[in-house]
């Protein structure tokens, strides 16, 4: 511990065996600070104009003497020697010369002057402590957000030095730490983003005034909170499949690796998490894997999983349209990783030309579905057989669709040639009824007319055989009239039956029996009255 630096007591001093001083009182103390390994000169009053013998104690408990202006007197260390014969010179200063310090002088009387001398030393070091996550290799320090972060700050110096504690954000302005809080040591329960910057320890000598500052880089890392994102896209026309992996949201950006599964294969390594693959590379069905990785974690990383596919095609493989009409060609991909390209070709009247959109053809896509729509359709063009191609990196399919274009029909002629066969077809069956079934038409007559209506059916014999009967009967006549003189009765052969009937078939059955009867019995009469005597 240095001296303390107080008023000494007045005393007489024995000097080279003479007589005792009087008692003086002592002057004001003057405070000098040194540092370690430094000079320093301590005064001898202040005092200007002539000046009387000067000689120099250290006084801790007993005075000691160090210097005169008496040459005849050596200097007790040859880092001492007077500067103007009267202020103490100390070259190479240390801390055990730290004390108080007197300085005597006899003129016309003997005054005292008294010194006190303080040495400080440092801060010559700082040693900064952050309780951080880890060192980037450039010696960058960084955390991960949510942690506790523990803060210490410590110097070599005398005596000890007061710490503080600034903080510099990004494109801000330094600025103390805390409530201007001097201290060596603190802690941060939850660290947050926004804490992430620059923080410097200042470390101050209170008594020199000297001080140093170290200042550390503190970063403020985080994962990204979800899960990575896979995708492949084709590069490069269709040469090239590129893979891409994204995993956002976290500081900094996270590391990459993309293997091929089953297996393992590594395809590529990068921070960017895209990889470029030929054609030779990939197969149908075959599985890519990314793996990223965070400088704070999750050890395990996360992954996602890519499956390349090459196209599958549906399509209606006929269509048709009839001149100066319009005709939709539809063709649907299904399967395809990544997305295919799908185009439209003519292979007859122009073998692997792609189809242009123009006012003839009218290409629509949605999604992974194409239609191809030809307008004022021309058999001399557009007849023939189109194909929808789907390609990706993986793979080509091809489907062929036939168009037919037909000339317009004639609807009306067509309408009206079936009506004229329904006609036909419907009087040729009710000729058929007619002429084989009369029976048939009185049941259908009945049934139109009712049951309860009293009907009369006339059977009357055809003209033809009413003509050959007229002409028998003339005949006969002139017969019985050569072989009989005497007239014979004469019956008429009007068959003639007129029957009242009420609906019932049955009913007209027996009407018709009992004419059959009626006309045996005549029969009977006219073969008597022949056999009977003339």
């Amino acid at each position: 511990m240095a001296a303390d630096c107080r008023v000494p007591e007045p005393r007489i001093f024995l000097c080279l065996g003479a007589l005792l001083a009087c008692w003086v009182a002592a002057e004001m103390e003057v405070v000098i600070i040194g540092e370690v390994h430094e000079n320093v000169t301590l005064p001898c009053g202040n005092i200007s104009g002539s000046r009387g013998l000067v000689t120099w104690y250290r006084k801790d408990s007993e005075p000691v003497f160090l210097l005169s202006s008496n040459s005849s007197l050596p200097p007790a260390e040859p880092r001492f020697s007077l500067v103007n014969a009267t202020s103490l010179h100390i070259e190479g200063l240390s801390l055990q010369e730290q004390g108080n310090y007197t300085c005597q002088e006899v003129l016309n009387e003997t005054r005292w002057f008294r010194v006190c001398l303080q040495v400080a030393s440092g801060p010559y070091q700082i040693e900064v402590n952050i309780s951080a996550t880890g060192k980037l290799p450039n010696g960058t320090l960084y955390v991960a957000k949510g942690t506790q972060v523990d803060f210490s700050c410590s110097s070599s110096s005398y005596p000890p030095p007061t710490v503080e504690w600034w903080f510099q954000a990004l494109d801000s302005r330094r600025e103390p730490f805390g409530n201007n809080v001097t201290t060596s040591f603190f802690a941060l329960l939850q660290i947050s983003q926004n804490l992430q910057g620059n923080y410097t320890c200042l470390a101050k000598n209170v008594l020199s005034g000297r001080h140093r500052e170290v200042t550390t880089e503190l970063l403020v890392y985080y994962p990204p909170p979800s899960a990575p994102q896979c995708r492949a896209e084709m590069s490069l026309g269709l040469v090239m499949l590129q893979l891409t992996c994204r995993w956002d949201g976290g500081y900094p950006d996270p590391n990459f690796l993309w293997t091929e599964e089953p297996g393992g294969v590594i395809v590529g390594k990068s921070n960017l998490g895209v990889e470029m693959l030929n054609q030779s590379q990939l197969s149908d069905g075959k599985k890519f894997k990314c793996v990223g990785s965070h400088i704070v974690g999750p050890e395990s990383g996360a992954s996602c999983v890519v499956q390349i596919r090459s196209p599958s095609l549906i399509s209606n493989p006929m269509k048709t349209c009839f001149v100066g009409g319009n005709v939709t060609l539809t063709c649907q991909v299904s399967d395809a990783y990544p997305p295919a390209k799908i185009l439209w070709l003519r292979n007859l009247t122009q073998p692997e030309v792609v189809i242009q959109p123009n006012g003839h053809y009218l290409i629509s896509q949605h999604g992974q579905n194409s239609t191809l729509t030809i307008r004022n359709c021309s058999q001399h063009l557009d007849n023939g057989y189109y194909v929808c191609r789907a390609e990706n990196p993986v793979g080509v399919r091809e489907v062929d669709i036939w168009l037919i274009v037909r000339e317009p029909l004639n609807i009306g002629g067509i309408v009206g040639t079936i009506v004229s066969l329904l006609l036909l077809g419907l009087a040729i069956i009710s000729g058929l009824l007619l002429y084989y079934s009369p029976v048939f038409c009185c049941k259908v007559g009945n049934t139109f007319r009712g049951r309860d209506t009293g009907d009369v059916m006339v059977l009357v014999d055809s003209e033809e055989e009413e003509e050959e009967d007229a002409a028998e009967e003339e005949e006969e006549e002139e017969d019985e009239r050569e072989e009989l003189p005497k007239e014979s009765p004469k019956h008429g052969h009007i068959h003639q039956v007129t029957a009242l009937v009420n609906g019932n078939i049955e009913q007209m059955g027996n009407g018709l029996q009992a004419l059959q009867d009626d006309s045996s019995e005549l029969q009977s009469d006219i073969v008597q009255e022949e056999d009977g005597p003339v």
